[in-house]
């Protein structure tokens, strides 16, 4: 199988972009979770999901127009990204409560973190590797699912 230098380019490019994208996500994911949940007191889950719905309207927007520049049926592209959304966030809400309830990271002490102790020190760092898994598995949805291209077919 031969690589051509040119697609593998774009590849690298589109992935640089992605992870951009995915940084300005966490940010807006993770200063969300922490302003509802550990200073507001809202729940955990409630946090969690608000947090994802803001940063996946700013993932769908940047990454349907800047990464993978599409121009196809925005309505079934949007519904796609959707979907993908709430299989990765049910992921990562299976994982956060395997981490929380499971193995008991709820109850983490909030110095754990030396140099960083903070109220609520398990559910921010369940937060922060749930996250891990769901920005894994987002790629790889929308990389193959929403925005995916169609090779070319050579006319034989």
């Amino acid at each position: 199988m031969k690589i051509d230098k040119a697609e593998a380019r774009e590849t690298g490019i589109q992935l640089l972009k992605y992870g951009v994208i995915g940084v300005m996500n966490t940010l807006i994911t993770l200063v969300t979770f922490y302003l509802l949940n550990t200073k507001l007191g809202l729940s955990y889950g409630i946090s969690n999901v608000a947090g994802y719905v803001l940063g996946v309207i700013n993932s769908f927007l940047w990454n349907r127009n800047w990464v993978f520049k599409t121009k196809r049926d925005f309505k079934r592209e949007l519904l796609l990204f959707v979907c993908g959304f709430l299989i990765c966030l049910a992921l990562q809400l299976c994982v956060s409560w395997v981490l929380l309830e499971g193995l008991g990271w709820k109850s983490l002490p909030d110095d754990i973190i030396p140099f960083f102790p903070m109220q609520k020190a398990g559910q921010n760092i369940v937060m922060i590797l749930a996250m891990i898994v769901y920005t894994l598995a987002n790629y790889i949805y929308n990389r193959c699912v929403t925005f995916r291209v169609e090779p070319a077919r050579s006319k034989e």
